[in-house]
């Protein structure tokens, strides 16, 4: 799929886990995760990257899905110089359009800040959050002990 001078794939050969360690690693949500599990996100996940062209992957996303039932999306980025193009509305409308993620009870997605983006393409607030639970390690990656 091209978009002036993007191109976005699904293809394990379009995926890039360097260039995606490169922004997760600094991204607020997993700060200072190793390579060794984003390829391992990766492996285990539909991703689509975002190229520019001459220029690699610039933007990425990820969601952890059974291919069924239910879908979480996460790891979203665009390179800061890519934005203001469109292009992440571009990737997630390709994204949510894929053949495995059709027919799906429940997608979903947690933001600090980019409500708008999502609301966009059908995600709201939780209908029900009181009934949700979590577990949460902020900066676990950061804490890691090396073996």
């Amino acid at each position: 799929m091209l978009h002036d001078g993007y191109r976005l794939g699904f293809a394990p050969e379009d995926i890039d886990a360097r260039a995606a360690h490169a922004f997760l690693t600094r991204a607020y949500w997993c700060e200072g995760i190793p390579l060794a599990l984003i390829e391992r996100a990766i492996a285990n996940s539909l991703c689509i990257a975002l190229h520019a062209e001459g220029r690699g992957q610039v933007g990425f996303a990820r969601v952890v899905t059974d291919r069924t039932t239910f879908a979480y999306l996460c790891d979203v980025y665009v390179l800061d110089a890519h934005r203001g193009r469109g292009l992440a509305t571009w990737m997630i409308e390709t994204l949510l359009a894929h053949a495995d993620l059709q027919g799906l009870r429940r997608f979903m997605l947690f933001t600090r800040d980019a409500h708008a983006l999502y609301e966009g393409h059908g995600f709201k607030p939780l209908a029900t959050p009181q009934r949700g639970m979590e577990i949460v390690r902020p900066a676990i990656y950061l804490n890691a002990v090396s073996p």
